[in-house]
């Protein structure tokens, strides 16, 4: 009879406790969705002005039946990502205010393009308990800033068999040397060895579009990648001449040069201080040609010299191009920067180009 009790005992707890867990799963229903709302729907973050208000979101979080506790967040996705990277900021009243500086630092974080426009969905998340509620989706145009120089100039590359890159048009490809550009947007030049074969020229290392090449006949160009390849029928040096503006090129063979340097480097306090000469790398594919890829450089001031003497420097006193002369002024350079640096004994032109 004892033991009898005991099951039965036992039995009256288990349903107890049963019914108390069953009791503890309070069904929450949400009664209203949250909202938010921004006074901005296209924003060119100010990198002049970071400290700045850049935008100002409202919200309001959802409402439940039962009393709850919750905590909200302001998420930011790539559009068509469905928010699978996305950054969140913690909210604790609304309204509430980015700076340019928090903005344009937490786009960057995400993936987003520099000194672009980038679609960006952003909605509101409230977490209660183990579970997450979402607030109507804004669709914003965002520009973030790249701290750094003002360039606003157009490169063009070489690519080519006729050339030091061959066909690999990749960024990462360090042989792929840009032509001097002028004083005219759109008005090109190379003067240096081409070996037999073919080129193009392109704008953006990695993409092939946009391109130029040979158009319907020798001397014209076509945009695209219907364009043939420019040809160069036998290995020697030349002048590379190029006309965007009226679709048009010259590549005219040119005398073989007759001074070689065993070093050139940069000195100045741009690329250190005047006492320390930072080497450019001689091209394999022409001697003439000197490439540092990527050098982290200075506000300040700098010159091109041979072998690490005084006896022959080059300098001119204009930024990111140029054609310098013997004893020129020195190269000014107004941010500090990462840059690619090309310099080119034959003619004394040089490029120095950001690395945003």
């Amino acid at each position: 009879m004892k033991h009898f009790f005991k099951i039965l005992t036992l039995a009256f707890i288990g349903f107890l406790v049963i019914s108390c867990s069953e009791d503890d799963q309070v069904m929450l229903t949400e009664t209203a969705q949250s909202k938010i709302s921004s006074d901005k729907t296209e924003v060119i973050l100010d990198k002049d002005h970071l400290d700045a208000t850049a935008i100002t979101f409202t919200w309001a979080k959802p409402a439940f039946d039962q009393p709850i506790v919750s905590s909200s967040k302001i998420e930011f996705g790539i559009k068509g990502e469905n928010f699978k990277n996305s950054k969140t900021v913690d909210v604790a009243t609304s309204p509430f205010v980015m700076t340019n500086k928090q903005l344009n630092t937490l786009l960057l974080s995400m993936g987003a393009i520099g000194n672009e426009p980038n679609q960006i969905e952003v909605r509101l998340k409230t977490a209660v308990g183990y579970g997450n509620y979402h607030s109507n989706t804004l669709m914003l145009t965002l520009t973030p800033y790249i701290l750094g120089p003002v360039y606003n100039y157009t490169d063009l590359y070489l690519v080519g068999d006729a050339t030091a890159g061959g066909w690999d048009n990749s960024a990462t490809n360090a042989k792929l040397y840009p032509l001097q550009k002028s004083a005219t947007a759109g008005i090109y030049s190379y003067t240096g060895y081409f070996a037999a074969g073919g080129f193009k020229l392109i704008q953006n290392p990695g993409s092939w579009d946009p391109q130029y090449g040979m158009g319907a006949s020798a001397g014209s160009l076509l945009a695209g990648g219907g364009s043939s390849n420019i040809p160069v029928a036998a290995a020697g040096y030349y002048k590379l001449t190029i006309d965007i503006n009226t679709l048009k090129y010259t590549l005219t063979a040119i005398s073989d040069p007759t001074v070689s340097y065993t070093t050139i480097s940069m000195i100045g306090t741009a690329s250190g201080d005047w006492n320390t000469d930072v080497d450019l790398e001689k091209s394999t594919f022409d001697p003439h040609i000197w490439v540092k890829k990527k050098v982290a450089m200075n506000e300040g001031e700098f010159k091109f010299r041979a072998n690490h003497d005084w006896t022959t420097s080059w300098g001119i006193a204009q930024e990111f191009f140029g054609v310098t002369t013997i004893g020129g002024a020195n190269i000014p350079l107004t941010s500090s920067f990462n840059y690619d640096v090309y310099f080119n004994d034959i003619t004394g032109e040089y490029s120095v180009v950001p690395v945003f």
